[in-house]
């Protein structure tokens, strides 16, 4: 089979659906290399551009998992940053995870900048960096997994719980990113998410807004609810309650947790927990205080 690439033109017309061209919407993806190559690389600081959809296709079609961690292998061990620059609409969940992850397990530190903007599975990338600034007027955006499945009502059931996993999953970046519960941000991604740099940063998924950054490329966003954030609702801003568990669970002050009967000496001490951990016991405690109809 030829590669995406190279696809015959009545290939070309089939890849287009009733909902455009794959992640590229009703703009057909034209015959060049993709933007990911690395940039310039000075004193130890490397510069990758994620400027397509994020597409297990690769080449015209956009960047895939294998194309962006060739091109992050292919940096030196002198590189002590990389510089990530975003202007993507996003595209598949796990070559976006893979992408992900490929940064995380980078020795250098990751600084992602969204040049434009970091939209569905772009957006986890980005709050994934260790630390990500917005352009002037960029904007990013967040919302549940999607996908299609045909068959019968059990086969609808599995593809039902496969998207409620993968959601939960990506929330979990959001959250590990600004201190929130995971069950907060399935409730913005539900709704289909907007932020303007100013409430990226409000609501902690950014560290700063910085630069006059001008992409040269544009997305079609007709495939979202929402065509960006000027023609979206407000997304909720209120910063994360108090999140330790004893905050909440013992109103009595006895010193056991009114939600699973844990003396205070016991329970999970979310203070000496790495991020990922502490977001871990947290939504578990939740869970259970759901379990019992207690608010949590």
């Amino acid at each position: 089979m030829p590669r995406p690439l190279d696809l015959p033109d009545e290939w070309r017309k089939f890849a287009a659906t009733e909902q455009g061209y794959r992640f590229h919407g009703q703009n057909p993806p034209k015959r060049v290399v993709n933007e990911l190559p690395a940039g310039p690389v000075r004193d130890g600081i490397a510069t990758l551009r994620l400027y397509d959809p994020i597409d297990s296709w690769g080449g015209e079609w956009g960047v895939s998992a294998k194309e962006f961690t060739a091109a992050l292998d292919g940096l030196g061990s002198d590189i002590h940053t990389i510089q990530l620059h975003i202007n993507s609409p996003g595209g598949e969940v796990f070559d976006g995870i893979a992408i992900l992850n490929a940064l995380r397990n980078h020795p250098a530190k990751v600084v992602g900048v969204v040049d434009g903007i970091a939209a569905s599975a772009a957006s986890f990338i980005a709050a994934g960096c260790d630390e990500l600034v917005m352009g002037k007027n960029s904007e990013l955006m967040i919302h549940d997994a999607r996908g299609i499945c045909i068959g019968n009502a059990a086969d609808m059931a599995e593809m039902q719980n496969l998207l409620g996993h993968l959601s939960d999953n990506i929330a979990g970046v959001y959250a590990e990113k600004t201190g929130g519960s995971v069950a907060d941000w399935r409730a913005r991604m539900l709704g289909e998410a907007w932020f303007s740099a100013e409430e990226a940063v409000t609501v902690g998924l950014a560290d700063r807004i910085e630069g006059d950054a001008q992409p040269t490329n544009r997305h079609d966003l007709s495939q979202f609810a929402h065509s960006g954030r000027a023609s979206a609702p407000a997304p909720n801003l209120e910063q994360p309650k108090n999140l330790d568990p004893h905050a909440y669970s013992d109103p009595d002050g006895d010193g056991v947790c009114e939600i699973c009967g844990t003396p205070e000496s016991e329970h999970d001490d979310v203070s000496s927990m790495s991020k990922r951990t502490a977001e871990t016991a947290r939504l578990r405690h939740r869970m259970r205080a759901r379990e019992l109809g207690l608010p949590a």
